[in-house]
């Protein structure tokens, strides 16, 4: 199989996909489909809604009524992506702007999640049948199935523009009819920072295990905002992006027919990639192979299930819609250093914290 890079990579696979589910598949809106055609996707609500059957009390998604309390989902994660348990309320340190704050409550446990699945899907890259194609559907799939019942999911697909093929939902046939429209690609633009910016805002007030999963090649074509503008939207909404690099495997396979800029392209996508779950407390995967998708949807539920829930009360009490940087440590209180983890056998553990790095403050009322 020769690959041949020029403005896109496009690969080849074999044999017929099989899509979970019975539902009848049904192509987006393409760019020669009449309007009001049966393949025209609903208009964008002005904010994506929860399931009307949704509780508002529980982990699952709680909407804020003390903007005066800073809740944050901490992990902590040892160095082969393992959730580490069993850490004492005491141990934990956070420091907002470098003031250390009172902490109220430190609880850990096993929720249901609430997350919006943004999927690049343009012809750019997932031309009908392409390795992308394949890739792109393989991985949404595979993590809708992962899925428990009572974990709340969104479909949202993006080209030249997001589109909300499902809202919010426990219901699997639901999101399998989401997915089903992914199936032709219309437009060759992929503006994934304005998809993934636009959905974080719409969740931004919801409160709970809430995260996007940012399904893509990481490159950006048209997107009315930059980079730049996309972090501080990213830190403000306050929402963790855990995102799946696509076509690791083909990259590598095409890189002798790369030119220089675009090699650096993909270099500058995966970047961005890592940059946005840094800052935002999630995590950035890039498989090569279909046998690391089950080992993903795997840390990706530790990660989201299995966190501490570090709640206390801002020193700064002004209102003054200020970005305040946030860093959660793991100390020794008699010490007042960096707390030693060990394992079963005694021995050190080498760790990471994840957790946002801020949050914007309220802006008073005038």
């Amino acid at each position: 199989m020769i690959l041949v890079v020029a403005s896109m990579l496009v690969g080849q696979t074999q044999g017929p996909l099989k899509e979970p589910g019975s539902t009848v598949a049904r192509p987006r809106k393409t760019a020669d489909s009449p309007a009001g055609t049966e393949t025209e996707l609903p208009k964008i609500p002005s904010k994506l809604k929860k399931d009307p059957q949704m509780k508002k009390g529980g982990d699952v998604a709680r909407f804020k009524t003390d903007v005066d309390i800073v809740t944050l989902d901490v992990a902590v994660i040892d160095n082969k992506g393992h959730f580490i348990p069993g850490i004492p309320a005491g141990n934990f340190r956070v420091l907002e702007d470098n003031v250390p704050q009172q902490i109220r409550k430190v609880d850990m446990g096993e929720a249901p999640m609430t997350i919006a699945m943004v999927i690049e899907f343009s012809n750019l890259f997932q031309r009908y049948w392409s390795a992308a194609w394949y890739q792109t559907l393989q991985l949404a799939w595979g993590f809708a199935e992962s899925l428990k019942p009572e974990d709340y999911a969104a479909v949202v697909a993006y080209d030249i523009r997001p589109e909300i093929l499902t809202d919010f939902t426990t219901d699997k046939s639901k999101i399998r009819e989401g997915l089903d429209r992914l199936k032709i690609a219309a437009f060759s633009e992929a503006n994934m920072f304005d998809a993934v910016t636009d959905t974080a805002e719409r969740m931004s007030e919801i409160e709970g295990r809430k995260a996007i999963l940012l399904i893509t090649s990481g490159i950006d074509t048209f997107s009315r905002i930059t980079y730049d503008q996309t972090r501080k939207k990213l830190q403000e909404a306050s929402v963790p992006v855990y995102s799946i690099g696509l076509m690791q495997m083909q990259r590598d396979m095409a890189d002798q027919y790369m030119s220089g800029p675009q090699r650096l392209d993909f270099l500058q996508a995966d970047n961005e990639l890592r940059t946005f779950a840094k800052e935002t407390g999630g995590a950035a995967y890039f498989p090569k192979f279909q046998g690391e998708y089950g080992q993903i949807f795997q840390m990706l539920h530790q990660a989201l299930r299995n966190q501490y829930v570090v709640t206390y009360q801002p020193s700064n009490t002004k209102h003054d819609g200020a970005f305040r940087k946030i860093k959660v440590e793991l100390i020794n209180p008699a010490t007042n250093e960096a707390l030693p983890v060990k394992d079963e056998k005694g021995k050190p553990i080498k760790y990471q914290i994840v957790a946002k790095s801020g949050y914007k403050a309220p802006r008073a009322v005038e």
